[in-house]
């Protein structure tokens, strides 16, 4: 049997305690999967004292994590400190240095600095891997870097925030408010206390970005994502998109289009028959569509403690079966030189079906002077009803619209000259209805 594989793991938080549990209860099963054993050699962490229910009597305690990363006492660094700066980037880069492979879960720091870590890394023949740091526990990033050779995708989306996404099922399931349902996310621990990086779009724009990289062969580029977040949310449109057939989620979506990659992230109508749209809860999903395959989509736990280090443990377990002189794949599926730069697309050529909800004054008039300026703007409308919402104001009217396919600059064409009519209280509220398997 082969020597044990060494781990140094820094950062022993939530998921850093269970792959440390995970790994010592494992730790026979493991060992004959992989043809050798897997030690936990060392750790860091801020707080030595700290009672996190694990044994930790045989590693040894760096207090740096960059030391760590760079001892030759461990064969492999598992980042789980987090973010995309500081000793979580500087101990990545000092263990990939110094020929050491690496496992992280860190979205953040791939979305921003992913390509040139990618390039060490494949200078220095080992191993970075990532699975944990999209979706969880959703062998994703296995799927679209090893086992669709020969696919071109076209598009990937998914919904990559569970707390984004419980917020959201339990408002349409129980009816209550946007603000209510993320008190309780937070009393739950489903939400931070600092919820904006959750529910305005930013941790889904990060894994969407690794995605993108990919999908479709590109340097990776989390500030070229258009982002809406779901805090404008309301029980109008939950109530109106359920009447019209249709769910709302948050989905993160890139395709190639012809302008460029198109990629955003969003709240979106999806068809209620359809398959992402039974995806509720703290559950995430993606889907990949491709030439050869079709549509695959892939669902489960998107985010805690047990499901996280069971992506990390299975990227641990892939580096333990692999043997000295192994040729490793790239780590992005096309070698890190290789990719393209990002052209982003031209967001408002996108072209889909869009839901508008329109509060306006209760007067004659207005539903012509609304479906002018639709047609000005070259809209077809599949629907224009009226909408009885509930606590209208009694001089106020809610007008709902449904449109066939047309472009993100015609709709933001037509809102804007129906605001300056002067027809509306409130701004207009817009969602795009996106296909869906």
């Amino acid at each position: 049997m082969a020597e044990a594989l060494r781990i140094g793991l820094a950062g022993l938080g939530t998921v850093g305690a269970s792959v440390v549990r995970v790994l010592s209860e494992k730790a026979a099963e493991l060992t004959r999967q992989c043809g050798r054993e897997i030690v936990v050699a060392a750790v860091s962490a801020r707080d030595r004292t700290r009672d996190r229910g694990i044994d930790l009597g045989a590693a040894k305690w760096f207090d740096d994590p960059v030391e760590l990363a760079r001892s030759a006492d461990i064969d492999v660094f598992v980042e789980l400190i987090g973010g995309d700066e500081g000793v979580a980037r500087a101990s990545v880069k000092a263990a990939l240095e110094a020929g050491r492979h690496v496992v992280t879960a860190n979205k953040a720091l791939l979305s921003r600095h992913g390509v040139a870590l990618a390039e060490i890394a494949e200078k220095k023949g080992v191993l970075l891997n990532y699975e944990a740091a999209v979706a969880g526990g959703i062998p994703v990033i296995k799927t679209m870097r090893e086992a669709m050779a020969g696919n071109t995708v076209s598009r990937v989306f998914g919904i990559l925030n569970g707390t984004a996404n419980y917020i959201l099922t339990r408002m349409e399931a129980e009816g209550i408010s946007f603000e209510a349902c993320l008190e309780d996310a937070q009393r739950l621990g489903y939400a931070e206390a600092d919820p904006t990086f959750d529910i305005e779009g930013h941790d889904t724009a990060h894994k969407l970005s690794i995605l993108t990289a990919l999908a479709f062969g590109t340097k990776i580029s989390a500030d070229d994502i258009y982002m809406e977040g779901i805090s404008n949310i309301s029980q109008a449109d939950i109530q109106a998109a359920g009447e019209l057939g249709y769910r709302i989620k948050l989905l993160g979506v890139a395709q190639r289009t012809e302008t460029g990659i198109e990629q955003r992230v969003h709240p979106t109508m999806v068809p209620t028959a359809s398959v992402i749209a039974q995806v509720h809860g703290v559950t995430n999903a993606v889907a990949i569509e491709t030439d050869i395959l079709g549509e695959l989509l892939l669902s489960g736990p998107g985010a805690g403690g047990n499901a996280t280090a069971s992506a990390v443990i299975g990227d641990i377990a892939d580096i333990a079966k692999s043997r000295p002189g192994f040729q490793h794949g790239p780590v992005f599926g096309r070698p890190a030189k290789e990719l393209k730069p990002y052209k982003r697309a031209r967001m408002r050529t996108h072209a889909g079906g869009y839901f508008i909800r329109l509060t306006v004054h209760d007067r004659l008039g207005v539903f012509a002077a609304i479906a002018k300026r639709m047609a000005d703007s070259d809209i077809s409308l599949e629907s224009i009803v009226q909408h009885a919402a509930e606590g209208e104001v009694a001089d106020q009217k809610t007008v709902i619209l449904v449109t066939h396919e047309t472009t993100e600059a015609a709709v933001r064409k037509a809102t804007d000259g129906i605001t300056k009519d002067g027809h509306l209280t409130a701004k207009p509220q817009v969602i795009r209805i996106e296909r869906a398997g």
